[in-house]
């Protein structure tokens, strides 16, 4: 029995994601991690439980890949202010760049396999996954993610 459509688009994708990443020297973890952090805007620092709240991973998943960033030289760690515990990541230079380069890597590879398709194709399949996006997030009662490992 052959897969639906949808599942055999989300693995080609997920594996075709994967090369690249791979092709880069990041996983996905690790790019997760710091297109948080990137996003999150100049001086790119956020906490420990904040990155786990934006990239809807647990504190041990957070604190393996911080560690792991740590030793690449990808992230610093610093006590935080307050709260005893609190530990402040912040990007370093070549955190930024690495994301930087690879999101762009990223965005023109999933350009080139959407490239079969005409602009008025791109905007009709743009507007139902945003429809399925909508009602997903109803059915589950979470709308926080608007994009992966982010919100609004």
């Amino acid at each position: 029995m052959r897969a639906p459509v949808d599942v055999q688009l989300a693995k080609l994708f997920g594996d075709d994601r994967r090369r690249v990443l791979a092709h880069a020297g990041v996983d996905s973890a690790t790019l997760d991690l710091l297109s948080v952090l990137r996003r999150s805007g100049p001086p790119y620092t956020l906490s420990t439980r904040e990155l786990g709240r934006r990239s809807l991973v647990t504190a041990g998943a957070i604190s393996q890949r911080v560690a792991r960033a740590e030793r690449e030289g990808l992230v610093t760690r610093q006590p935080g202010t307050g709260r005893p515990r609190t530990v402040q990541v912040a990007l370093t230079t070549a955190g930024h760049d690495l994301v930087e380069a690879t999101v762009d890597q990223v965005l023109l590879r999933e350009a080139e396999l959407i490239g079969g398709l005409t602009p008025d194709q791109r905007q009709q399949l743009t507007e139902l996954l945003h429809l399925l996006l909508t009602d997903v997030q109803r059915r589950v009662g979470d709308d926080r993610i608007t994009q992966v490992g982010g919100e609004e």
